[in-house]
């Protein structure tokens, strides 16, 4: 099982701990790219997919780097619209 593979298992199951660097390494292996729009950005976060047409913005977690139920919850549905992960 690759380490992909792992993280994708890993956010399926919904846990209190998925830190922001898996989120991020993550959607860079489905082909988003992180981008932080203009100086005042501050946390806001973007993961676009040029080839999907697709955006996924959200809030960097802080002060800690462990993302919020919500956040994980959005990420899952964004990506089983997208058809990166299989529905339940």
């Amino acid at each position: 099982m690759s380490k992909h593979d792992k993280i994708v298992k890993k956010l399926n199951s919904r846990p209190k701990n998925f830190t922001y660097s898996e989120l991020h390494q993550l959607l860079t292996g489905f082909g988003y790219i992180e981008s932080h729009k203009g100086k005042t950005s501050g946390s806001r976060v973007a993961f676009i997919n040029e080839k999907a047409d697709h955006i996924i913005r959200l809030h960097k977690p802080h002060p800690g780097n462990e993302l919020k139920q919500y956040q994980i919850s959005l990420i899952i549905n964004e990506l089983k619209t997208q058809g990166l992960l299989e529905g339940k």
